[in-house]
C-alpha cells in the first residue's frame, strides 16, 4: 500500500516479510518506482501494465502488452524504468518461487500485490486475481458429523454480530455463513440453541457500506440477519435437522480494566450498550464476585478507548477505566464439586463470573496461577471458553 508514497525498497519489504511473518512470499506484480516517481505497476498474474494517476476517482489505465519485452512499455515509462523492471522481474524469477496456487491454498506461500488503495489503484488486481485463486467452500466440522458443502439442506453459524451499522435504527446485525445447501428468505430454520423456527424477510447482503436485500444465498456466502437479541456468536440455524457448528472460543484477555459509570441516570443504556459490544465479541465483561464491579477484559489499549467511545457516542453512556492488577483470567472446572467449591472459597477475593455465568479465576501474577494449579490438581484451568 501506499506507493505513491515514499517508501523502502520492495525487496527489503519482502524480505521483512517473510523473516517476520515466517512465510514463504511471491510477487504478483511489481512497481514501477515508489513516491513521486511513482508511475504504477506490472501485473505479473495477468502478464499486463498497469499506469497509476493520482487521483481518487479514476482507476487503473491499463496499457496492452504482449509481454514483459513489449516495446510499448518503454512508451508508456520510458526505456530507464522499462530496463529496471525487466532487470527486476528477471531478479524475482530467479529469487522467488514460482506461484503455486496449491501451495498457496496449503498456506505455505502468500501473493503479494503492490498499490495505492487511497487511489484505488492495484486494489481490482488484488481481488480479481483473489477470486481467481481463492478455495471453494470446504466440508466444515459440526459436533454430530462433517457438513459438506454439496449437501441439500441448509445450515449455516453466526460467526459475527455488530450493533449499531445503522445509526438511525440501533439495530443489530448477525453475520451467518452458509455452510451448505442454499439459504431462502422468508423459509423457516430452526435455531438451534434456543430450539425455536425463525424466518427472515429481509436478509442482506453487503459490500462495504452499501447493502442489499437478497432472496438466496449458497455455500461460503455471507448473510446479514436482523437481530433482536436472538443470538451468539457461534449459534447453528439448519433447515430441522440437529447439527451445533464447533462455537468459535473466546481467548483469555491480555489487558484488564474495570469500567466505572459516569452518568448514575444513564445505567440502563450502559448496560444495554455493554451486552450489545461483549456480543460483537470485542471484549469480555466479566463481574467479580467479592465486591461485585464489572471488569472488561480484552487484547489491547486501543480497544478500551474505541469501547468507550462508542458506549458514549452510540447509546449515550459516558464511563471511565480504573487500572486494575491482572495477569491471567482463566476458566475453572472440577469433575469433584466439592473440590470446586474449597477452591472458589479459597480464591473468593479473585474468583469472577462471565456472561455465561462460568467461574472464571482472576490470577494477578504467573506465580499466583502456578501455585493454584499446583495446590488444586483436581481443578481444571482453561485459557479459552471452548472446554
Amino acid at each position: 500500500n501506499k506507493l505513491d508514497r515514499e517508501g523502502r525498497d520492495p525487496f527489503d519489504i519482502l524480505d521483512e516479510l517473510e523473516s517476520e511473518l515466517k512465510i514463504s512470499v511471491r510477487p504478483l506484480s511489481w512497481p514501477i518506482n515508489i513516491g513521486a516517481k511513482f508511475k504504477g505497476v506490472y501485473n505479473i498474474f495477468e502478464r499486463s501494465l498497469d499506469l497509476f494517476t493520482p487521483s481518487k476517482t479514476q482507476v487503473t489505465e491499463r496499457v496492452e502488452i504482449e509481454n514483459v519485452n513489449d516495446r510499448r512499455i518503454d512508451e508508456a515509462v520510458g526505456e530507464k524504468d522499462a530496463e529496471k523492471l525487466r532487470a527486476d522481474l528477471e531478479l524475482i524469477d530467479g529469487v522467488y518461487p514460482e506461484f503455486d496456487t496449491n501451495q498457496y491454498l496449503k498456506g505455505k506461500l502468500a501473493p503479494v500485490f503492490f498499490g495505492s488503495a487511497l487511489n484505488t489503484f492495484g486494489v481490482k488486481e488484488l481481488l480479481d486475481c483473489f477470486v481467481k485463486i481463492a478455495p471453494s467452500p470446504r466440508p466444515v466440522e459440526a459436533v454430530e458429523r462433517r457438513v459438506n458443502p454439496e449437501e441439500e439442506a441448509f445450515s449455516g453459524f453466526v460467526f459475527k454480530i455488530h450493533a449499531n451499522m445503522d445509526p438511525n435504527h440501533r439495530s443489530c446485525i448477525a453475520f451467518v455463513k452458509v455452510c451448505s445447501g442454499k439459504f431462502e428468505r422468508n423459509a423457516n430454520y430452526k435455531h438451534m440453541r434456543s430450539g425455536k423456527m425463525m424466518r427472515f424477510a429481509a436478509p442482506t447482503a453487503f459490500m462495504a457500506q452499501k447493502k442489499n436485500i437478497v432472496d438466496e444465498a449458497f455455500p461460503g456466502d455471507i448473510v446479514g440477519l436482523p437481530d433482536t437479541g436472538n443470538f451468539k456468536i457461534g449459534d447453528t440455524l439448519t433447515d430441522g435437522e440437529t447439527l451445533h457448528y464447533k462455537g468459535l472460543p473466546s481467548f483469555s484477555p491480555e489487558m484488564f480494566k474495570y469500567i466505572e459509570n459516569t452518568d448514575p441516570l444513564k445505567s440502563k443504556q450502559l448496560d444495554k450498550g455493554l451486552q450489545q459490544l461483549m456480543d460483537e465479541g470485542v471484549a469480555q465483561l466479566f463481574v467479580n464476585q467479592f465486591n461485585g464491579r464489572k471488569i472488561v477484559g480484552t487484547v489491547g489499549q486501543l480497544q478500551f478507548e474505541v469501547i468507550q467511545y462508542r458506549l458514549l457516542h452510540e447509546y449515550g453512556a459516558s464511563v471511565r477505566w480504573e487500572p486494575m492488577s491482572m495477569y491471567k483470567a482463566c476458566w475453572v472446572d472440577s469433575d469433584d464439586s466439592l473440590a470446586l467449591e474449597a477452591f472458589k472459597k479459597r480464591k473468593y477475593q479473585f474468583m469472577a463470573v462471565d456472561r455465561e455465568g462460568r467461574d472464571v479465576f482472576m490470577a494477578d501474577s504467573n506465580y499466583v496461577l502456578q501455585m493454584a494449579q499446583s495446590d488444586f490438581p483436581k481443578i481444571r484451568f482453561h485459557f479459552s471458553s471452548e472446554f
